[in-house]
């Protein structure tokens, strides 16, 4: 079960972030955020009904599910930028580090351990991603791709989101903290916009790229509680590296649909990155 959880989640998060680049390209990241996280409010909602206030009284609980929604706050925030920034075949294979910052904190907090093949594979990952990161080795000065930066740090936030949902996940419910995080985006998303009286942008986008718009929120609402119910069944860690490739899948639908171009050395990172990704979901 935990297995395809993950698979799951891979498949979803990969169609989700090729959507998500195209949506936050047309309203903006506090608006992309806000929709995302009220429809995912709407799906979960019927299944929090016993959860919700049992672990609402225990502080401890009420503690882990405030701080991982404010660090995918950020997360989201700064993993928009990118890709409303940058190539989606450059900025996905970057976000492949969110599977070591996964892996270092399940080990130094839960105990969670990375064997020598797996340290072997993510070293070949950064190989690949700084390949696919530089556009150019010309008079060797090297021009980043835009987004990069700030994909490099949305892998950051992005691993402590993955940790922080895992945990959470088995201290609280998978349900319970994906409607949780949800609402809480969905809240101060909807004070920044109106605090920049922005208001009747939600209902003017709504009207017009619903369509978009509901398939971006079903698609990446989904790869979190996949995600969060995988593990249950198996470790942070490997939950993380299977699901991770979905960056194979999320660059091929860039290059497929959006036309982006790579130089020879891109194409080679992206190789490398989508490869050892993969080799790592498997044997982690």
């Amino acid at each position: 079960m935990g297995i395809a959880f993950a698979f799951l989640a891979l498949i979803f998060w990969g169609i989700g972030d090729f959507l998500i680049q195209r949506s936050v390209r047309k309203f903006g990241d506090w608006i992309m955020i806000f929709y995302i996280d009220l429809i995912g409010v709407i799906m979960f909602t019927p299944f929090v009904f016993k959860t919700l206030i049992p672990t609402v009284r225990k502080p401890d609980d009420l503690v882990i599910l405030l701080v991982a929604s404010t660090v995918l706050l950020f997360a989201a925030l700064v993993d928009f930028e990118a890709l409303k920034n940058g190539k989606i075949s450059v900025v996905e294979p970057i976000f492949a580090f969110e599977v070591p910052v996964t892996a270092i904190l399940a080990y130094f907090f839960i105990q969670e351990r990375i064997t020598v093949p797996e340290l072997s594979l993510i070293l070949v990952l950064v190989v690949g991603i700084a390949l696919v990161a530089t556009k150019s080795w010309r008079h060797f000065r090297l021009k980043i791709e835009k987004g990069v930066l700030l994909a490099i740090l949305t892998t950051i936030f992005m691993g402590t989101a993955n940790f922080l949902f895992g945990f959470g996940g088995r201290q609280t419910d998978p349900w319970l903290i994906n409607w949780f995080t949800s609402a809480f985006l969905a809240l101060v998303s909807l004070i920044y916009i109106l605090s920049k009286g922005q208001a009747g942008l939600i209902l003017q986008d709504w009207r017009i790229n619903k369509n978009l718009i509901t398939q971006v929120s079903i698609y990446d609402n989904l790869a979190w509680l996949f995600f969060t119910f995988s593990i249950l069944y198996i470790p942070i860690a490997i939950a993380t590296g299977i699901s991770e490739s979905y960056i194979a899948l999320a660059a091929l639908l860039g290059l497929v649909f959006n036309g982006e171009k790579l130089a020879r050395h891109q194409w080679l990172g992206l190789i490398i990155c989508s490869i050892a990704a993969v080799i790592l979901a498997i044997i982690v």
